[in-house]
């Protein structure tokens, strides 16, 4: 609390006004980073899978740097990206409610990718034994695995999306048309 109230020149008192405990500052913070970081998926395309992640890692790619540049004075990507990693484990493991928010973000996510891997199947642009779920599923998780996998190695941002990307790109074609 004292580093805080040193770096946002408020005194402890009007800390404690505006937030009731030190855990809701934590909680507090951890949303900011997941708002920072939060997807329109609305702009992506509703036309084609394939340009619909796409489109994903395109965005991920800008929230990103943009988030990076707000602690450029103050960590490397690959530190801010573990800290708040860290910082949302801890969350899950300190606080029973926070896992609800992350669930509800997971299944947003999924929901998304399913109404998407709806379209490219009544299309014909993909056509696949594998449920709408599994594939939305799949998407998501190799990118989740990836991403953690290459974080922790202190990859760059370009270089994990490659990755994502590349793949993505095998997955697609084995269930393409």
């Amino acid at each position: 609390m004292k580093e805080l109230v040193e770096k946002t020149g408020m005194s402890k008192g009007a800390f404690y006004h505006y937030f009731k405990s030190k855990e809701q500052v934590f909680l507090e913070s951890l949303e900011l980073f997941i708002k920072a970081l939060g997807r329109n998926y609305s702009s992506y395309s509703q036309d084609s899978l394939k340009q619909f992640y796409n489109d994903y890692l395109n965005e991920t790619v800008k929230l990103s740097r943009e988030y990076f540049l707000k602690f450029e004075d103050e960590f490397s990507e690959s530190q801010c990206t573990i800290n708040h990693f860290a910082l949302i484990f801890d969350a899950l493991r300190l606080f029973s409610d926070y896992r609800k928010r992350i669930e509800g973000l997971f299944s947003s996510e999924l929901a998304n990718w399913l109404k998407i891997i709806k379209v490219a199947r009544s299309k014909g642009e993909i056509k696949t034994s594998i449920s709408d779920k599994k594939l939305g599923e799949m998407f998501m998780y190799l990118s989740d695995g990836i991403g953690m996998n290459m974080i922790m190695q202190g990859v760059a941002l370009e270089d994990m999306v490659e990755h994502i990307k590349n793949q993505w790109d095998v997955l697609y074609e084995q269930v393409k048309v």
